[in-house]
C-alpha cells in the first residue's frame, strides 16, 4: 500500500510541475491568449501528448522502486552513537523517535520535506554487527557518505 501512495505521490508532483511549466511558458510568451487547461487539452489530444502523459504514468509508477534504498555498513549504533547523529546532522536530519528496533531521522528542512514528498524518513535498525539505513535515495546516500 505505501508503494502505490508514494507512486500518486509521485503522478501529482509530475503534473503540478508540468502545470507550472505549461503556465510560466504561457504567461511570458507575448500573443497567447490561450488559458492553461486548454492550452493541457489540445496538447493531450495530440498522440505526443499522449505519449508524455504515458510516460509520466510509467516513471511515477516505477519511481518508488528506484528512489528509495536500503544500505547495511558495518557499524554499532551504541557504540558509535555520536558518529551517526553527527551525520545525519550534516546529512539535514534530526532524530523523530527512538525504539527498541532502532532510531527514526526526518529532514530538519520544511523545504527539504516537501521536495521529497513527505517521504523523507530514514530508519536506521541494528542487525548484528551492521546497521541498516532505509529510506529516500538521496537522503540514506548523503548519511553514508558523511558516515564514511
Amino acid at each position: 500500500m505505501k508503494y502505490l501512495v508514494r507512486s500518486v505521490k509521485y503522478f501529482v508532483a509530475f503534473c503540478v510541475i508540468y502545470v507550472a511549466v505549461v503556465w510560466l511558458s504561457l504567461k511570458t510568451t507575448r500573443g497567447m491568449e490561450v488559458s492553461v487547461v486548454d492550452y493541457i487539452m489540445a496538447t493531450l489530444s495530440t498522440t505526443k501528448g499522449q505519449l508524455l502523459m504515458a510516460a509520466v504514468v510509467v516513471l511515477s509508477a516505477f519511481y518508488p522502486r528506484f528512489g528509495f534504498m536500503t544500505r547495511r555498513i558495518e557499524c554499532d549504533i551504541e557504540e558509535e552513537r555520536d558518529a551517526l547523529m553527527a551525520a545525519m546532522a550534516l546529512a539535514g536530519y534530526s532524530l523523530k523517535s527512538e525504539s527498541d528496533e532502532g532510531l527514526v531521522f526526518r529532514a530538519n528542512s520544511i523545504l527539504d520535506r516537501v521536495v521529497m514528498l513527505f517521504e523523507d524518513e530514514i530508519v536506521v535498525e541494528q542487525q548484528g554487527e551492521q546497521i541498516t539505513l532505509s529510506g529516500i535515495r538521496r537522503g540514506v546516500a548523503k548519511v553514508i557518505y558523511r558516515l564514511n
